[in-house]
């Protein structure tokens, strides 16, 4: 059963990270059961995930429903302001009949576009968020875990993975420096985030030994440490 304090937990985490326009505070709010959602597809959990989705749908139907035919500033000059609603609407409602099939893991994938579209709504309006953050290093962890074997096969492999590496420990980093200042008096935020940065300090380590087996470990645990800081942070 999705669990309502869970996701009262988060919300209260949320709020800190909000903006001061109407629209990006409500997508904020909706960003929390999406979250959820990211993570319950990605665990194999199908009741939590359809409601946790259906939660941030109806979120989403709302902003919709008060924002869609006369968004305030400075999401007022738009020109793609209602496509993007829709888009995320159409995102929602195939991750939902994807769900009710339990195809949770091709789910989690539809999912994912909704935070690119958000993060696209926001980029052409110059809108700044703590997720930009938190999403720009989900970018470059994916490239590094997917791509990471692959780079080590090569001649060069291991100063290749170095320098993706170190793309990674820059916006590591910027989980830091640019969290709300309520995030850094936040004892559960300042644990998870040091639990990222020992994950990528480690990866770097493992590199500058040239040590592969160690590498390949270091890599098996960075996505847990963000996994645990977007959940509730991101």
């Amino acid at each position: 059963m999705f669990k309502p304090v869970l996701v009262l937990s988060l919300f209260l985490a949320a709020a800190s990270a909000t903006a001061t326009d109407a629209v990006t505070d409500a997508m904020q709010k909706t960003y929390v059961p999406y979250r959820v959602a990211l993570f319950k597809t990605n665990n194999n959990a199908q009741d939590e995930s359809r409601q946790a989705v259906a939660q941030a749908y109806q979120g989403w139907r709302q902003i919709a429903a008060q924002f869609g035919d006369r968004p305030p500033v400075p999401y007022d000059r738009d020109p793609l302001f209602a496509n993007s609603l829709a888009e995320v609407s159409q995102v929602y409602a195939k991750a939902a009949e994807e769900i009710e099939k339990n195809q949770l893991i091709t789910a989690h994938e539809t999912l994912e576009h909704v935070r690119e579209v958000m993060a696209q709504m926001r980029r052409r309006n110059q809108v700044i968020i703590y997720s930009d953050h938190t999403n720009a290093y989900h970018a470059q962890m994916e490239h590094v875990l997917i791509n990471g074997e692959k780079i080590l096969a090569a001649s060069d492999g291991l100063l290749q993975l170095t320098l993706q590496v170190g793309a990674l420990d820059y916006l590591a980093g910027r989980l830091h420096s640019e969290a709300p200042a309520d995030y850094l008096k936040n004892e559960e935020f300042i644990a998870l985030y040091k639990a990222v940065d020992r994950s990528v300090s480690n990866l770097k380590s493992a590199l500058l030994s040239q040590d592969a087996a160690r590498v390949k470990e270091a890599l098996g645990k960075i996505k847990g440490a963000y996994s645990k800081l977007f959940i509730k942070f991101g």
